[in-house]
C-alpha cells in the first residue's frame, strides 16, 4: 500500500525580503522551522532550507538502504554515520540543486573495503531518494570502514 507523507509551508512577503516556516504535517516531528531566501543562498543564520531538508532525507534514506544491503550480505552494520551534502548553485538557468554527495563511515565486522564500497555504491544508486534525484543531480558516495 502506498504511503503518503505531508509537510506544510507558510510564506510571507516577497522572495528577497520575505520569510516563512515549514512543518511536518504527518507526524508533527518538526514545527515552524524558519526558512528564507537569504538563508538558502547565503549563511543559514539559524534557518533551514529545502536543500538541508533534502540532505536529511537523502542521508536517512541511504542509511536504511545501505544497512539493508549489508544485512543481506551477512554483515549487518554495528553503526553507520552518514552525511549528505546537497549543493544549491546558481547556473545559467538560475538556482538549482546540482548534487548530493554522501559520506558514510561504517563499523561493520566481516567485510572488506571493496565489498563495503560496492554495497555503498548500490545503496546510493537505488535508495528511493536517490531514485527521485537520479538524472537531475550528480550523486556520489565516499564510503570508508571505521577502524
Amino acid at each position: 500500500m502506498a504511503q503518503i507523507r505531508k509537510a506544510t509551508a507558510r510564506w510571507e512577503g516577497d522572495l528577497a525580503t520575505g520569510s516563512g516556516t515549514v512543518s511536518s504535517s504527518t507526524t508533527s516531528q518538526f514545527r515552524d522551522l524558519d526558512v528564507s531566501w537569504g538563508s538558502r543562498t547565503g549563511e543559514p543564520e539559524g534557518r533551514t532550507s529545502p536543500e538541508e531538508l533534502l540532505a536529511a532525507a537523502h542521508a536517512s534514506c541511504f542509511s536504511m538502504a545501505f544497512a539493508a544491503r549489508l544485512a543481506k550480505d551477512g554483515t549487518p552494520p554495528r553503526s553507520l554515520e552518514v552525511t549528505a551534502a546537497v549543493t544549491f548553485d546558481k547556473r545559467d538557468a538560475g538556482w538549482r540543486v546540482t548534487g548530493s554527495a554522501i559520506t558514510v563511515r561504517g563499523s561493520v565486522e566481516g567485510i572488506d573495503t571493496a565489498k563495503f564500497r560496492a554495497l555503498a555504491e548500490d545503496a546510493k544508486e537505488n535508495c528511493p531518494i536517490s531514485q527521485a534525484l537520479k538524472g537531475n543531480v550528480a550523486l556520489s558516495v565516499d564510503a570508508e570502514l571505521a577502524a
